[in-house]
């Protein structure tokens, strides 16, 4: 990164990105389904989740359960939930990696090129981290508003998008912040020493007899 402020930067929003992307895999509001009853008096929410669905009455605290097989949820949020986890574990292991590479540690002592590296790698997988969430959100936003305008289902089919989809999207969009500075810092092209540079083939010959062989050979040329 150009400057230490810009990666301390980068690592806070990666880290509010995957607080997010954490809080909207544990949420039970990925699907919200509404139910009124004829006289505006019973009143029911039901949330689903990547993990239990919960619902919740008048005057009645919200009730949850856990699913009783992966096989028991849509193919959508079975997608959703392998690739929610698998975006905390980049994200995780890409801040762990970035820590290295800052240049207000000393991980890696007198070695631009390596801590460039290193943080080109982190931010590699932080941008990994938001694809990850970005497709489950979205895909399952898709269903959801498909299913809204589906005029073969009835209103208790219907079903709104929760709030874990709104701060999953708000997540992938820190993740996407945090990660593109580092992504996109390429290291420094290894540049060759001028004393060992071959240009031409007459610098190539003068190498060749620079050695401590050809040396050895021209002397006894000489004495014999």
């Amino acid at each position: 990164m150009a400057n230490s402020t810009l990666e301390t930067l980068g690592l806070l929003l990666t880290l509010i990105g995957l607080i997010g992307a954490a809080a909207s895999t544990g949420m039970p509001m990925w699907r919200v389904t509404a139910f009124i009853g004829e006289n505006i008096i019973v009143f029911e929410t039901r949330y689903e989740g990547l993990w239990m669905n919960c619902f919740r009455q008048a005057d009645i605290r919200m009730q949850c359960k856990v699913y009783d097989s992966l096989l028991a949820l849509p193919q959508d949020l079975q997608a959703a939930r392998g690739l929610m986890c698998c975006s905390l574990a980049l994200g995780g292991l890409g801040l762990l990696i970035s820590l290295v590479g800052l240049q207000c540690t000393s991980c890696i002592q007198n070695n631009d090129r390596a801590k460039r590296m290193v943080l080109v790698i982190a931010g590699t997988m932080i941008l990994m981290a938001c694809i990850c969430v970005l497709i489950p959100v979205s895909w399952t936003g898709h269903v959801i508003i498909r299913d809204f305008y589906n005029p073969l289902l009835i209103d208790a089919q219907r079903r709104e998008l929760g709030e874990a989809l709104y701060i999953g999207w708000v997540a992938a969009a820190f993740l996407f912040v945090g990660g593109s500075p580092a992504a996109g810092d390429a290291p420094p092209a290894a540049t060759p020493d001028p004393a060992n540079a071959i240009k031409t083939p007459v610098d190539y010959l003068q190498l060749q007899l620079q050695t401590p062989l050809c040396k050895e050979r021209s002397g006894l040329s000489l004495n014999t």
